[in-house]
C-alpha cells in the first residue's frame, strides 16, 4: 500500500476491530490490519487477540524486531490521527545513534586519524553494502556457496581489491566515495572490514573475503609479472575466487612441520605436488590456492590452479558452511615451476609476511562486531521490561554494559593506534616493530569477544541461544567468536609471541 492509500483513524475506531474475523492493532501511531494474517501467525491467532484493537507497540518489541515491520508493511492500513510516532526507524546506510554503536570519530569526537576521505568512504560503503545485507544472511542460514554475481558486485566497486590494503592495484578502480587510490590507507581499510562485520554473517564472510585477502598478497610481493597480469585481476573483478592452503591435519601454527612434498620433475620443469590441507577457509570453492609444500631443502610456496588431481571436501563448522571450509586433497598434482611463489626453499618468509596484516585485519571487523553487540542489547536492555522495570533500570544491567562499553573502546583504541603505525611505517619496519604488538592486540580482542558474548548472553536470555529473531546478532557472536581466538595464530600462540618479540627489544643488562 502506498503512503498515499494510508488513512487516518482514530483509537475508537481501532477498538472496534478486535475479533479473530476482524482484527487490527496499533505499533507506534501506525495502524495495521492483521485479518488475513492472523492464521498465519507464527505464535497462533492467541497472541495476536490478546491486542486485537489495542496499541501493542510494547507487547510488539518485546517478541519481535523491527525488520519484522518492514517485511510485513503490507498490512499498514493507516495512523493515527495526532499521534506522532516515538520510535526511531534505522534507515538502511545510516549511522546508528545509539550509544557506542560506532566508533567516536563517527558519533560526533574529535579524532586524529580520520579526515574527510574516510568520512565520504565509510558513508559510501555502507550505502552499497547495508542493502546487500539480507541476501549475505540468507546465504549464512542456507550455507550455500556465496554467488558469483554478488562476488562481482563488489569487484565493480573496488571493494575486493580494498580489502587487501593500500597498493598500486587500486588505481584501476573508481573507490566508494570518490576516494583517490593513493589516498588510500589503512584506515579506510579498517572500515572497509568493519562495515563488512555490519553482515553477522561470519561464516558468508569467511567465503567471500577470507581466503582472498589471506591468500591475493602472496602473488602481490612474490608472484611473476605474468601471474600477476593473469591472476590479479581475475581475483579482484570476482570472476575467480583464492584461498591460502598452509594449515594441515598434522599442523596448525607450527607451519614448519607441513608434511605437503613438492618434487621436481627431471626435467625441471614441474612440482609434483603430495599432501592434504585443511580447514582451508573459502577452499571448497576456490580456483586457485597459495599452497605451502615442502620441497628439497626447505618450505615453499606454490600458486595452484584447481584441476586434475585437485579434490576438495567441505568441513562442516561452527560458523555458516557458506564459508566453503575445505579439506583439500593434492595427488600427483602437475604444477609448472613458473608458479612458485618467491625463492625455493625460502617460502617460510612469504608464509610469515602476510601474517601482520591477516590478524590486524581479523581485529578491525572482531571490534566492529562487539560492538553491535553492545548495541543490540542497549536497545533490548531499554525496551524489555521484567518485573516491571526495564532492564536498563536495573544496576546489575547497567554494570554488564559498563563492563562490554570499556572493553569494546579499549580495544578499538588499540587497533586504531595499530593502524595508525601501519599508515607510516614501511613493510620492513612493520614487521620489525609491529608483529609483537598486533599478536597481543589479537589476544586481547578475543578475550574481549569472550566477556562481550558471555555477558550479552546473560541480558538476552534465552533470545541469546536462538539463531533467528531478538538475539540472532548475540548468538551468532557467541557460537563464532571463537574463530577469531583460533584463526591466525591461537590465542596461547599471540600471548607468547608477543612476549618473545618484546624481549628481543629488551635492553641488556636492565635490572630494577
Amino acid at each position: 500500500m502506498s503512503i498515499k492509500d494510508l488513512k487516518i483513524f482514530n483509537i475508537d475506531e481501532v477498538r472496534r476491530h478486535s475479533t479473530a474475523d476482524d482484527l487490527w492493532i496499533i505499533i507506534d501511531g501506525s495502524v495495521y490490519d492483521l485479518t488475513k494474517f492472523a492464521d498465519l501467525h507464527p505464535g497462533g491467532v492467541f497472541p495476536l487477540l490478546e491486542v486485537a484493537g489495542k496499541d501493542a507497540t510494547d507487547e510488539f518489541y518485546g517478541l519481535h524486531r523491527q525488520d519484522v515491520l518492514h517485511k510485513y508493511n503490507r498490512y499498514k492500513i493507516g495512523t493515527i490521527a495526532g499521534f506522532k510516532p516515538q520510535i526511531e526507524w534505522h534507515e538502511p546506510g545510516s549511522l546508528s545513534k545509539v550509544p557506542y554503536a560506532e566508533p567516536m570519530a563517527f558519533q560526533g569526537f574529535k579524532s586524529p586519524y580520520y579526515n574527510e576521505s574516510h568520512f565520504k568512504f565509510r558513508d559510501a560503503v555502507r550505502k552499497i553494502l547495508d542493502p546487500m545485507i539480507e541476501e549475505a544472511r540468507r546465504y549464512e542460514d542456507s550455507g550455500e556457496k556465496p554467488s558469483d554475481e554478488f562476488l562481482q558486485k563488489l569487484g565493480n566497486y573496488g571493494i575486493l581489491a580494498a580489502n587487501v590494503g593500500p597498493g598500486p592495484w587500486l588505481k584501476s578502480f573508481n573507490l566508494p566515495g570518490g576516494v583517490n587510490p593513493e589516498e588510500y590507507d589503512y584506515f579506510h581499510e579498517l572500515l572497509l572490514h568493519g562495515e563488512f562485520a555490519r553482515f553477522s554473517a561470519p561464516g558468508f564472510t569467511s567465503g567471500l573475503l577470507g581466503g582472498m585477502t589471506i591468500s591475493v598478497p602472496t602473488i602481490l610481493n612474490y608472484g611473476s609479472h605474468e601471474m600477476k597480469a593473469k591472476i590479479i585481476p581475475e581475483i579482484f573483478s570476482g570472476k575467480k575466487r583464492m584461498a591460502l592452503a598452509i594449515t594441515e591435519p598434522y599442523t596448525g601454527s607450527d607451519v614448519a612441520n607441513i608434511k605437503t612434498t613438492a618434487v621436481k620433475t627431471s626435467d625441471g620443469k614441474h612440482y609434483i605436488v603430495n599432501g592434504v590441507k585443511k580447514w582451508i577457509t573459502s577452499g571448497h570453492y576456490a580456483d586457485y590456492f597459495s599452497t605451502a609444500v615442502r620441497t628439497k631443502k626447505g618450505i615453499s610456496m606454490l600458486l595452484i590452479e584447481r584441476g586434475e588431481g585437485v579434490e576438495t571436501k567441505l568441513i562442516k563448522t561452527s560458523y555458516s558452511a557458506s564459508a566453503g571450509t575445505a579439506y583439500v586433497t593434492f595427488e600427483n598434482v602437475k604444477v609448472p615451476v613458473e608458479n612458485l611463489l618467491g625463492k625455493e626453499d625460502k617460502g617460510f618468509h612469504v608464509v610469515l609476511s602476510n601474517f601482520n596484516h591477516e590478524r590486524w585485519s581479523m581485529l578491525t571487523g572482531a571490534t566492529m562486531n562487539a560492538r553491535m553487540v553492545v548495541e543490540e542489547c542497549f536497545k533490548w536492555a531499554n525496551q524489555r521490561k521484567v518485573f516491571g522495570k526495564r532492564l536498563i533500570d536495573q544496576p546489575v544491567i547497567r554494570f554488564k554494559l559498563a563492563k562490554m562499553i570499556a572493553q569494546v573502546e579499549s580495544v578499538h583504541s588499540w587497533v586504531e593506534g595499530l593502524t595508525y603505525q601501519m599508515n607510516h611505517m614501511n613493510y620492513e619496519e612493520q614487521s620489525s616493530k609491529l608483529a609483537g604488538p598486533i599478536a597481543l592486540c589479537k589476544y586481547q580482542v578475543t578475550r574481549m569477544l569472550h566477556d562481550v558474548s558471555d555477558e550479552a548472553c546473560q541480558i538476552f536470555g534465552g533470545r541469546a541461544i536462538t539463531k533467528t529473531g531478538m538475539g540472532r546478532q548475540i548468538e551468532t557472536l557467541q557460537r563464532t567468536y571463537k574463530f577469531t581466538a583460533i584463526l591466525g595464530g591461537a590465542e596461547e600462540i599471540m600471548a607468547d609471541l608477543g612476549v618473545r618479540q618484546a624481549m628481543k627489544k629488551f635492553p641488556i643488562g636492565a635490572r630494577l
